[in-house]
């Protein structure tokens, strides 16, 4: 037989179907619907991996997310190799290819292992804060190269990753997470009343437990049954979406959790462009949590052979995947489900050598069931050790007397230990959503509190442990009546022996694993109380119990009991480890997304930039956006070609794809009011078809972004912001009226992509368009300067502004996005007539520079005013308030000496300053004084046939005609403090 541990007949997998895999280079045969576990302990392997620190041999712990020890790496070829998989969560398919993982040369010999053999205390808790101290210099030739080359698990890919990645947002009435008995049960009322409900579990098919029950009833059909019932039901259900191999990694604020779900790693021929995983960012109306619970494991010494494994894992293995985990089993358990897991086994076959149990006596239903399979039952016993060394061969029986000490009694012969170790609540997704746990002191353990957000949690993480009381509790939950009936259950009470078991062995001789993949043990934990560490938090990281790939969902509550025990504290006295996302290991790509190779930063262009690219553009990156930066002609260098533009705009005109600028729509009946708080401006009184220059200051009164802004109606708002700020004040915007300004009713729309922009500026400017626009008047006298009209250009429809950021006479056309190159074509064409040039953001920076208009972010830094930057006159003096105008009072809001904007010339009229170069008040500045100040923009500017700059400096307003100096490399540069406007100071240019 190829499968020597596979069971006749049973569990869910289809048997009709072989599935070849190898495991390190064998070749081995599965069953259709295994995972790699199941499918290796049917063919009788029970090593499947090494320890962290001491290679020891380990098989399966568990059968789930918990499973500590055995972790694989997966090949599938072409780039497509991932490191610490579960091989408890791996599904198997035709071909697959695992190997075992921190072993050389092998698995069954592995060099690795002699670690296991050093002196005690060698590699005892923080043995690494202790080694590695001395002798000095021995930390980068010693002890670095040897720690690099240990620490890990697993290979790091050394391959691109081929597949792809996708994220999907969704809303829901009702998220259940876990679709087990309580949460069918809660799916099913809650979508019979009509609400959005999504179920996400994180297995291949729904039930949870229910498929592990064969002697379950649940309203007179076996719990298998009743599971594919209420699945089939929800599936027919429009209103209900099932989302298997999902797991909820995360549960953050306002119902927001996030779900990972695989959508390939199960299929042997992978799909075209599927992509692999999907992560789901789900907001939900409300959340219920039905996530289980998790078996412990018991803490004795030489509790990790291969072999050895949860009791409940077991079960799982038998009656989902009809696997049996050996020939001949000892149950160690301390609570009844342990019973259950020895009755089902017998059934299969398996002998049953004993039940050892820890109480004096087992439940009544536990003790009827055994004496009915004379089943051999010792009580008020303990396992003290075990023998094996590839698996597990035999346990150590001890006998434990009523004051606590125990007696060896016998050995008994066994290639299978499992643990039921009690029950404990999965309450992490409730404790990331800030949910707070109280400590059942009756049952040992953590259940969730009061909520923190729309949450329920229901069964077993709840503490409902039986199948009958989770079902209750889930349809309750869900607003339903009476929870069907069930029969034949064994039900646990959680909790359990937690802590170390008692045996009569020196303890410092032994070794008895608390956190088996970072062979943590118990000694270990004590020492970290003798030394010193109180906190659970802190022994945690001494010992790193619970740090491992499975973040201690076996380890941790074991750990706090043997912690509180050596600190002599009740258990919450010593504290709980905080619980973090994500709960099991999530991909990079499923965070990343489509966010990777060239759509790592992503590149947006404008309806321009073909038209640009044919016509010779050199482009920068300006945010996420490629932008024409200037138009070279043959032979042309970049500044001949910035001058050239500039003159042109200046003595005839020019054309500028202005797209970028952020763009939000602000409506709704308070929009004026809304903007009134936001900007320093009035905008009460601002008449629909004008615009105003707007000014948007932080909590601290310090500048952070500004922009021309339209009242296109007495409730809507076109408001424009620089091109790197478009998000940062969108979010602002979002975060003052959610949180602060929730009285008023607005709505924020971000059209920064839906409107393509063509400034179109210089003298000739009017006689451009006006061929080209309909129902619009464009003459000075009906479109003054800052107004703005809607009709039509080309065509099309159009926002059209009369602005200038060049001082000239100026409009900017507004057109939906799609039409945005069919127009820049013709405003383009019709410029021609005239002689004008496209120009690019170099020479806008220029243009702008000469008449001192400013760049936030360019003259500020985070730290600027608006009184810094000469702009008092945007601040409306008459306004109640507005976000930041308290902090303008400050005492050193108001200080003279503070950095503001002036200009400067050089003594040199060809030298042409470095942005951010610092300025002194001497030629030869002292060590240690700081600096006046530096430069913010510098040009060789043709309109005033010189070098020009702009700067903060110290009291810079006080400082007109004061020589000041740049210290540079070749020399210090004299430069003259001026105003900074430094072509058409009186304005007489912006109308042409």
């Amino acid at each position: 037989m190829t499968q020597p541990f596979r069971t006749a007949a049973g569990g869910h997998v289809d048997r009709a179907r072989a599935i070849p895999f190898t495991f390190d280079g064998k070749s081995y045969t599965g069953h259709a619907g295994d995972t790699l576990a199941s499918a290796l302990l049917a063919n009788g392997v029970a090593l499947m991996g090494r320890s962290f620190k001491y290679h020891r041999p380990r098989g399966v712990l568990g059968a789930g997310a918990e499973e500590p020890n055995a972790l694989v790496s997966v090949s599938r070829g072409g780039g497509r190799f991932t490191p610490n998989l579960r091989a408890t969560q791996v599904e198997l398919y035709e071909g697959l290819v695992a190997e075992s993982q921190n072993r050389w040369p092998s698995l069954a010999v592995d060099v690795g292992e002699v670690n296991n053999l050093v002196p005690p205390g060698v590699f005892s808790a923080g043995f690494y804060y202790k080694t590695f101290m001395a002798p000095a210099g021995a930390w980068k030739g010693v002890y670095e190269p040897f720690i690099r080359k240990a620490a890990g698990l697993g290979v790091v890919p050394r391959e691109p990753d081929p597949d792809h990645y996708t994220h999907r947002y969704a809303f829901c009435d009702v998220l259940v997470v876990g679709a087990g008995a309580a949460g069918l049960a809660a799916a099913l009322a809650a979508s019979e009343g009509g609400a959005r409900v999504i179920v996400a579990d994180e297995n291949p098919a729904m039930g949870g437990g229910l498929l592990d029950e064969p002697d379950l009833a649940i309203d007179g059909q076996p719990a298998a049954a009743w599971a594919a019932q209420a699945v089939a039901t929800l599936v027919a259900r429009t209103n209900v979406t099932l989302l298997t191999r999902t797991q909820a990694f995360g549960y953050y604020a306002q119902n927001f959790v996030g779900l990972a779900q695989r959508l390939t790693d199960h299929l042997a021929a992978l799909p075209a462009h599927a992509p692999r995983e999907r992560m789901w960012k789900l907001r939900a109306g409300r959340v219920v949590l039905a996530t289980g619970a998790i078996e412990q494991p018991l803490v004795f010494p030489d509790n990790d052979r291969p072999g050895i494994m949860l009791a409940g894992a077991a079960r799982t293995y038998l009656n989902r995947y009809g696997v049996k985990p050996g020939d001949h089993a000892v149950v160690f358990t301390v609570d009844d489900s342990g019973y259950a897991a020895a009755l089902d086994l017998a059934r299969a076959g398996v002998a049953i050598a004993a039940v050892v149990d820890v109480r004096p006596e087992p439940g009544e239903a536990a003790a009827l069931a055994a004496n009915a399979a004379a089943l051999r039952v010792l009580s008020a016993s303990v396992i003290t050790g075990t023998s094996g060394r590839l698996r597990v061969s035999g346990a150590e029986i001890g006998k434990v007397g009523p004051d606590g000490t125990v007696r060896p009694v016998e050995r008994i012969a066994c290639d299978c230990v499992l643990m039921a170790g009690g029950w404990v609540p999965a309450v992490h997704l409730f404790s990331q959503s800030r949910g707070k746990l109280r400590f059942d002191d009756a049952r040992g353990i953590y259940l969730p509190g009061e909520p923190a957000q729309a949450q329920l949690s229901v069964g077993a993480c709840n503490g409902a442990f039986g199948i009958a009381a989770a079902l209750a509790e889930g349809f309750a939950a869900g607003g339903a009546g009476a929870a069907p009936a069930v029969s034949g259950e064994i039900a646990p009470m959680g909790g359990g022996f937690q802590g170390a078991v008692p045996h009569h062995r020196d303890p410092q001789k032994v070794k008895a694993f608390v956190d088996f993949q970072n062979d943590v043990t118990a000694k270990d934990i004590r020492l970290a109380v003798r030394e010193g560490f109180r906190s659970i938090e802190h022994v945690k990281r001494y010992t790193t119990n619970g740090m491992a790939t499975d973040q201690g969902k076996t380890s941790n509550m074991n750990g706090l009991a043997i912690a509180a025990g050596a600190l002599d504290k009740p258990v919450p006295q010593v504290g709980l480890t905080t619980f973090r996302a994500p709960y099991t290991p999530v991909t990079f790509g499923s965070f990343a997304g489509h966010s990777r190779d060239h759509l790592f930063d992503p590149v947006r262009k404008t309806a321009t930039h073909a038209w640009a690219q044919a016509n010779g553009a050199v482009f920068e990156d300006v945010g996420l956006w490629k932008r024409a930066w200037y138009f070279p002609k043959p032979g042309e260098t970049m500044h001949a070609a910035v001058a050239r533009e500039c003159r042109t705009v200046r003595d005839t005109g020019g054309v500028f794809d202005a797209s970028t600028l952020g763009k939000i729509e602000v409506v709704g009946p308070d929009a004026a009011e809304f903007m009134n708080r936001l900007y320093t401006n009035p905008w009460t009184k601002l008449e629909p078809g004008r615009c105003r220059y707007g000014l948007m200051l932080n909590e601290q009164g310090f500048v952070i972004d500004d922009g021309v802004i339209g009242r296109l109606a007495p409730d809507r708002f076109h408001v424009t912001t620089t091109t790197g700020g478009a998000p940062r004040v969108l979010a602002h915007m979002e975060d003052y009226l959610q949180t602060e300004f929730t009285d008023l009713k607005v709505w924020l729309t971000s059209t920064t992509e839906q409107w393509a922009v063509i400034a179109v500026q210089g003298p000739n400017a009017r006689r451009v368009l006006q061929p080209l626009v309909d129902g619009i008047d464009i003459s000075r006298e009906a479109m003054p300067h800052m107004s703005l009209r809607e009709g039509r250009i080309c065509g099309v429809p159009t926002r059209l502004f009369r602005v200038s950021f060049t001082g000239e006479l100026g409009f900017e056309v507004n057109v939906p996005a799609d039409h945005g190159l069919a127009a820049w074509e013709a405003i383009w064409a019709e410029s021609q007539r005239y002689g004008m040039a496209a120009y690019g953001t170099e020479s806008m920076h220029v243009l702008r520079a000469e008449k001192g208009f400013i760049i936030v972010g360019q003259e500020t830094d985070g730290t600027v005013t608006p009184n810094d930057l000469g702009l008092d006159w945007a601040i409306g003096k008459l306004k109640p308030d507005f976000v930041g105008k308290r902090s303008l009072t400050r005492p050193d809001m108001l200080k003279a000496d503070r950095k503001q904007l002036v200009g400067l010339l050089t003594a040199d009229p060809a030298a042409v300053l470095e942005e951010g170069a610092q300025i002194t008040a001497e030629a030869t500045p002292i060590r240690g004084r700081p600096a006046l100040g530096h430069v913010t923009s510098s040009y060789a500017s043709p309109a005033a046939g010189r070098s020009i700059a702009m700067a903060l400096v110290a009291g810079g307003r006080a400082r007109m005609g004061e020589t000041v100096f740049i210290p540079m490399p070749a020399g210090p540069i004299a430069a003259q403090v001026c105003e900074p406007i430094f072509h058409d100071k009186d304005g007489s240019r912006l109308d042409g």
